[in-house]
Protein backbone atom coordinates (compact mmCIF):
# COMPACT_ATOMS: atom_id res chain seq x y z
CA UNK A 1 0.00 0.00 0.00
CA UNK A 2 1.31 3.18 -1.07
CA UNK A 3 2.24 5.48 1.64
CA UNK A 4 1.65 9.25 0.63
CA UNK A 5 0.31 10.16 -2.24
CA UNK A 6 -0.03 13.60 -4.21
CA UNK A 7 -2.26 13.83 -6.73
CA UNK A 8 -2.64 16.13 -9.49
CA UNK A 9 -1.74 19.05 -6.56
CA UNK A 10 -1.07 22.57 -7.72
CA UNK A 11 -0.23 25.70 -5.74
CA UNK A 12 -1.07 29.17 -6.93
CA UNK A 13 0.01 32.56 -4.88
CA UNK A 14 -1.78 35.00 -6.77
CA UNK A 15 -0.93 34.62 -10.61
CA UNK A 16 1.74 32.78 -9.56
CA UNK A 17 1.68 28.68 -9.94
CA UNK A 18 4.11 27.43 -7.48
CA UNK A 19 3.43 23.87 -8.01
CA UNK A 20 1.46 23.03 -11.14
CA UNK A 21 -0.27 19.27 -11.08
CA UNK A 22 2.26 17.49 -9.53
CA UNK A 23 1.80 14.19 -8.71
CA UNK A 24 4.03 10.74 -7.10
CA UNK A 25 3.40 8.40 -5.11
CA UNK A 26 6.05 7.37 -2.16
CA UNK A 27 6.18 3.67 -0.85
CA UNK A 28 6.65 2.27 2.60
CA UNK A 29 10.18 1.45 3.54
CA UNK A 30 11.91 3.63 0.49
CA UNK A 31 13.94 6.81 0.52
CA UNK A 32 12.34 9.39 -2.57
CA UNK A 33 13.69 12.10 -3.34
CA UNK A 34 12.20 15.15 -4.91
CA UNK A 35 14.68 17.38 -7.02
CA UNK A 36 14.71 20.65 -9.10
CA UNK A 37 16.57 23.66 -10.44
CA UNK A 38 16.69 26.97 -7.54
CA UNK A 39 12.66 27.92 -7.89
CA UNK A 40 11.14 24.71 -8.94
CA UNK A 41 9.30 24.67 -6.03
CA UNK A 42 10.23 21.78 -4.26
CA UNK A 43 9.94 23.27 -0.66
CA UNK A 44 6.64 24.97 -1.55
CA UNK A 45 5.14 21.23 -2.42
CA UNK A 46 6.64 19.72 0.94
CA UNK A 47 4.69 22.76 2.72
CA UNK A 48 1.90 21.56 0.74
CA UNK A 49 2.28 18.09 1.96
CA UNK A 50 2.99 18.55 5.78
CA UNK A 51 0.16 20.93 6.16
CA UNK A 52 1.64 24.95 6.35
CA UNK A 53 -0.81 25.83 3.87
CA UNK A 54 -3.59 23.67 1.77
CA UNK A 55 -2.97 22.67 -1.99
CA UNK A 56 -4.97 25.03 -4.58
CA UNK A 57 -5.96 21.71 -6.22
CA UNK A 58 -5.33 17.87 -5.69
CA UNK A 59 -5.26 16.02 -2.99
CA UNK A 60 -2.40 14.80 -0.58
CA UNK A 61 -3.20 11.18 1.12
CA UNK A 62 -1.11 10.19 3.91
CA UNK A 63 -2.05 6.21 5.16
CA UNK A 64 -5.23 6.33 3.54
CA UNK A 65 -6.15 9.93 5.22
CA UNK A 66 -6.49 12.90 3.06
CA UNK A 67 -4.14 15.32 4.71
CA UNK A 68 -5.86 18.75 2.39
CA UNK A 69 -7.15 21.33 4.95
CA UNK A 70 -5.18 19.93 8.24
CA UNK A 71 -3.29 22.30 10.38
CA UNK A 72 0.50 20.92 10.58
CA UNK A 73 0.13 20.07 14.19
CA UNK A 74 -2.88 17.58 13.02
CA UNK A 75 -0.26 16.35 10.11
CA UNK A 76 2.54 15.79 12.41
CA UNK A 77 0.03 13.75 14.76
CA UNK A 78 -0.52 10.99 11.73
CA UNK A 79 3.06 10.24 11.67
CA UNK A 80 4.34 12.93 9.09
CA UNK A 81 7.42 14.85 10.39
CA UNK A 82 9.59 16.96 9.07
CA UNK A 83 12.54 19.14 9.37
CA UNK A 84 13.45 22.32 7.74
CA UNK A 85 15.60 23.86 5.45
CA UNK A 86 16.91 26.41 7.93
CA UNK A 87 17.86 24.46 11.26
CA UNK A 88 15.11 24.99 13.91
CA UNK A 89 16.44 24.13 17.44
CA UNK A 90 15.97 25.38 20.82
CA UNK A 91 19.42 26.70 20.99
CA UNK A 92 19.13 27.53 24.64
CA UNK A 93 18.32 23.79 25.69
CA UNK A 94 20.77 21.17 25.65
CA UNK A 95 21.33 18.35 23.05
CA UNK A 96 19.53 16.16 24.96
CA UNK A 97 16.43 18.31 26.08
CA UNK A 98 16.00 18.97 22.51
CA UNK A 99 15.64 15.65 21.48
CA UNK A 100 13.10 15.09 24.34
CA UNK A 101 10.94 17.64 23.02
CA UNK A 102 10.57 15.86 20.09
CA UNK A 103 8.82 12.46 22.15
CA UNK A 104 5.73 14.81 22.32
CA UNK A 105 3.84 13.10 20.04
CA UNK A 106 4.32 9.71 21.46
CA UNK A 107 4.08 10.38 25.38
CA UNK A 108 1.08 10.81 27.83
CA UNK A 109 0.88 14.17 30.47
CA UNK A 110 -0.58 16.76 32.14
CA UNK A 111 -0.80 19.10 34.62
CA UNK A 112 -2.24 16.52 37.60
CA UNK A 113 0.65 13.77 36.09
CA UNK A 114 3.26 16.89 36.59
CA UNK A 115 2.06 17.97 39.90
CA UNK A 116 1.51 14.09 41.44
CA UNK A 117 4.37 12.51 39.35
CA UNK A 118 2.37 9.24 39.64
CA UNK A 119 4.96 5.63 39.39
CA UNK A 120 3.75 5.81 35.45
CA UNK A 121 5.34 9.33 34.59
CA UNK A 122 8.34 8.46 36.59
CA UNK A 123 8.52 5.11 34.75
CA UNK A 124 7.79 7.30 31.01
CA UNK A 125 10.36 9.57 32.24
CA UNK A 126 13.14 6.91 32.62
CA UNK A 127 11.85 5.44 29.36
CA UNK A 128 12.45 8.63 27.77
CA UNK A 129 15.86 9.23 28.89
CA UNK A 130 16.93 5.61 27.77
CA UNK A 131 15.48 6.83 24.19
CA UNK A 132 16.89 9.92 24.28
CA UNK A 133 20.21 8.18 25.03
CA UNK A 134 19.54 5.70 22.28
CA UNK A 135 18.58 8.47 19.48
CA UNK A 136 21.99 10.20 20.16
CA UNK A 137 23.98 7.44 20.46
CA UNK A 138 22.68 7.16 16.37
CA UNK A 139 23.95 10.40 15.21
CA UNK A 140 27.04 10.20 16.91
CA UNK A 141 26.29 13.10 19.55
CA UNK A 142 26.30 11.06 22.55
CA UNK A 143 29.44 12.96 23.87
CA UNK A 144 27.37 16.67 23.40
CA UNK A 145 24.41 15.41 25.40
CA UNK A 146 24.93 18.28 28.07
CA UNK A 147 26.13 20.66 25.51
CA UNK A 148 23.91 23.87 24.48
CA UNK A 149 22.59 23.19 21.02
CA UNK A 150 23.87 26.81 19.71
CA UNK A 151 27.83 25.92 20.73
CA UNK A 152 27.55 22.40 18.19
CA UNK A 153 28.98 22.65 14.52
CA UNK A 154 26.29 23.44 11.51
CA UNK A 155 26.39 19.62 10.75
CA UNK A 156 26.30 18.54 14.65
CA UNK A 157 22.72 20.65 14.50
CA UNK A 158 21.57 18.97 11.17
CA UNK A 159 21.86 15.74 13.02
CA UNK A 160 20.32 17.27 16.11
CA UNK A 161 17.23 18.14 14.21
CA UNK A 162 17.12 14.43 12.42
CA UNK A 163 17.40 12.94 16.05
CA UNK A 164 14.48 15.24 17.47
CA UNK A 165 12.61 14.06 14.35
CA UNK A 166 12.80 10.55 14.81
CA UNK A 167 11.52 10.97 18.63
CA UNK A 168 8.04 11.68 17.41
CA UNK A 169 8.80 8.09 15.80
CA UNK A 170 7.40 9.38 12.19
CA UNK A 171 5.91 6.53 9.67
CA UNK A 172 7.08 9.31 6.92
CA UNK A 173 10.30 11.34 7.98
CA UNK A 174 10.58 14.66 5.16
CA UNK A 175 13.83 16.00 4.89
CA UNK A 176 14.10 19.30 3.34
CA UNK A 177 17.58 20.01 2.09
CA UNK A 178 20.06 18.43 5.36
CA UNK A 179 22.54 18.54 3.15
CA UNK A 180 22.79 22.65 2.88
CA UNK A 181 25.66 24.52 4.30
CA UNK A 182 27.67 20.77 5.08
CA UNK A 183 30.83 20.31 4.19
CA UNK A 184 31.84 17.14 2.68
CA UNK A 185 32.78 15.07 5.80
CA UNK A 186 29.27 16.64 7.48
CA UNK A 187 27.22 14.92 4.13
CA UNK A 188 29.39 11.94 4.53
CA UNK A 189 27.76 11.48 7.72
CA UNK A 190 24.68 12.48 7.06
CA UNK A 191 24.83 9.90 4.38
CA UNK A 192 25.32 7.42 6.93
CA UNK A 193 22.79 8.26 8.72
CA UNK A 194 20.20 8.28 6.40
CA UNK A 195 21.06 4.77 5.00
CA UNK A 196 20.75 3.28 8.71
CA UNK A 197 17.13 4.57 8.81
CA UNK A 198 15.83 3.17 5.50
CA UNK A 199 17.66 -0.70 6.43
CA UNK A 200 15.48 0.23 9.77
CA UNK A 201 12.46 0.46 7.52
CA UNK A 202 11.66 3.98 7.97
CA UNK A 203 10.09 5.77 4.79
CA UNK A 204 11.57 9.19 3.76
CA UNK A 205 10.60 11.77 1.62
CA UNK A 206 14.03 13.91 0.79
CA UNK A 207 13.91 17.27 -0.56
CA UNK A 208 17.74 18.08 -1.67
CA UNK A 209 20.30 19.80 -3.98
CA UNK A 210 23.53 17.77 -3.27
CA UNK A 211 23.13 15.21 -5.96
CA UNK A 212 26.11 13.22 -4.96
CA UNK A 213 24.15 12.62 -2.01
CA UNK A 214 20.43 11.93 -3.82
CA UNK A 215 21.99 9.73 -6.10
CA UNK A 216 23.40 7.68 -3.45
CA UNK A 217 20.63 7.24 -1.04
CA UNK A 218 17.03 7.18 -3.03
CA UNK A 219 15.75 4.52 -4.59
CA UNK A 220 13.17 6.94 -6.57
CA UNK A 221 13.57 10.65 -7.76
CA UNK A 222 11.15 13.00 -9.12
CA UNK A 223 12.11 16.04 -10.85
CA UNK A 224 10.00 19.08 -11.08
CA UNK A 225 11.25 22.45 -13.20
CA UNK A 226 8.97 25.39 -13.06
CA UNK A 227 6.72 23.93 -10.70
CA UNK A 228 5.60 21.25 -13.13
CA UNK A 229 7.15 17.39 -12.77
CA UNK A 230 9.07 16.67 -15.93
CA UNK A 231 10.69 13.06 -14.78
CA UNK A 232 10.66 10.31 -12.35
CA UNK A 233 12.38 7.01 -12.16
CA UNK A 234 15.36 5.03 -10.36
CA UNK A 235 18.79 7.05 -10.07
CA UNK A 236 19.98 5.56 -13.30
CA UNK A 237 17.01 6.69 -15.46
CA UNK A 238 17.22 9.83 -13.95
CA UNK A 239 20.53 10.86 -14.93
CA UNK A 240 20.44 10.25 -18.60
CA UNK A 241 17.19 11.97 -19.07
CA UNK A 242 17.40 14.44 -21.16
CA UNK A 243 14.49 16.54 -20.04
CA UNK A 244 16.49 16.91 -16.87
CA UNK A 245 19.64 17.46 -18.20
CA UNK A 246 18.30 20.17 -19.72
CA UNK A 247 16.88 21.71 -17.04
CA UNK A 248 20.18 21.66 -15.04
CA UNK A 249 21.79 23.47 -17.91
CA UNK A 250 24.49 20.86 -17.66
CA UNK A 251 25.35 17.04 -18.53
CA UNK A 252 25.20 14.34 -16.55
CA UNK A 253 28.05 15.13 -14.57
CA UNK A 254 26.25 17.76 -13.01
CA UNK A 255 23.99 15.44 -11.17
Amino acid sequence: MTLLSVSNVTKKFGGLVANDDISFDVEPGTIHAVIGPNGAGKTTLFNAISGAFAPTSGEVTFDGRRLNGLPQYEVAGLGLIRTYQLVQLFKDLTVAENVRVGFHRVTRGGIAAGLLRPGWVRAQERELTRRTAELLDFVGLSAQANSRADVLPYGQQRLLEVARALAAEPKLLLLDEPAAGLNVQETERLAETIERLRAKGLTILLVEHDMSLVMRVAQRITVIDFGKKIAEGSPAEIKVNPQVLAAYLGGVEDI
